[in-house]
């Protein structure tokens, strides 16, 4: 929000063991020179501290839906303004059935109701529950809407199943982001 001429990203921490790779992601984006503000849900929190995240961006993490922006504004709805993108890594199944259904009770789900800068989901959870017809369906509807997706990746997952559920790489988050970027820039 510092420097126009840097990519503003808003990355959506939600509770997923995948969590802690988030910090390597805040990290690869960091290093790329990107601006880059946390959002960690409450369940995200669990899994990885906010100050981490912190440390990692150089900025405070947002965590509440009543944090107060600049001139006494809602910093979610500042959030949602500025992001040039805004990428939810790790998505859990609970974070896409919230914003297939247009919940907004945490500061995440607000940030995601009202942005209009293009959304990008990492879903990492249970292969069944990935499966699962209800989370099909939220996939469906929130592609209908324009979400981009990167993964989920197939293999063994923490809970040692095998099948698709685990986050993407970092490199392939970081490089879906970058195309985001030049599609943006050949729009001005």
């Amino acid at each position: 929000m510092d420097d126009p001429k840097r990519p503003c990203v808003v990355l959506g921490v939600t509770g997923s063991i995948a969590a802690f790779r988030a910090a390597d992601l805040a990290s690869a984006m960091v290093q790329k020179g990107w601006d880059v503000h946390a959002v960690l849900t409450a369940d995200g929190e669990r899994f990885l501290p906010a100050l981490t995240l912190a440390a990692l961006t150089h900025r405070p993490v947002h965590t509440s839906l009543w944090e107060e922006g600049k001139g006494g504004r809602m910093g979610h709805l500042d959030l949602a303004r500025v992001a040039d993108v805004i990428v939810v890594a790790p998505a859990s199944a609970d974070c896409l059935a919230k914003s297939a259904h247009g919940l907004a009770g945490d500061v995440l789900g607000a940030v995601l109701l009202a942005t209009e800068s293009p959304v990008v989901m990492v879903p990492a959870m249970n292969t069944q529950m990935w499966k699962h017809p209800a989370t099909q369906a939220n996939v469906k509807l929130l592609s209908q809407r324009g979400v981009i997706w990167v993964g989920p990746s197939e293999g063994r997952l923490a809970c040692g199943s095998e099948g698709p559920g685990r986050m993407a790489p970092i490199l392939e988050v970081v490089e879906g982001l970058e195309k985001i970027f030049r599609q943006k820039k050949g729009k001005n």
